[in-house]
């Protein structure tokens, strides 16, 4: 199954190495879906999700609790196990196969920087 979607990071990025060093990174994704309820929020759908490869490693630096991301997920399946205390839980998980970020905070030395004008922007035009 092939899901896209416009999530919220739900915490921040782990990096980790499978054996033989390929890098893998985890995200907790919230979908918001359906109707608001009675105090203004929309009901949330949580998504454990795995981006494998470099691009995992380039885009980690770039991806930070509640930035918006548009996500492309495939091999979408629900993972049920065993709890502590005995009773049965599921998870769903998917591998991610494209993501955009679409939304974040500035870095604090984007932030630092003044703004252009569009005088500075004349010699950036080709025409």
């Amino acid at each position: 199954m092939i899901t896209i979607g416009l999530a919220r990071i739900g915490n921040e990025p782990v990096i980790r190495y499978t054996p033989d060093n390929k890098p893998v990174l985890d995200l907790s994704l919230a979908y918001n879906y359906g109707r608001k309820k009675q105090d203004g929020s929309y009901p949330t759908q949580w998504v454990n999700a795995t981006l494998w490869g470099d691009r995992a490693e380039k885009l980690v630096p770039y991806l930070h609790k509640g930035n918006q991301v548009l996500v492309h997920l495939d091999d979408l399946y629900l993972d049920h196990y065993t709890k502590k205390d005995g009773t049965q839980g599921s998870n769903l998980k998917a591998r991610i196969s494209e993501l955009k970020l679409i939304s974040g905070e500035k870095r604090e030395e984007e932030a630092q920087q003044p703004a252009r004008t569009f005088d500075d922007m004349k010699d950036d035009f080709p025409f």
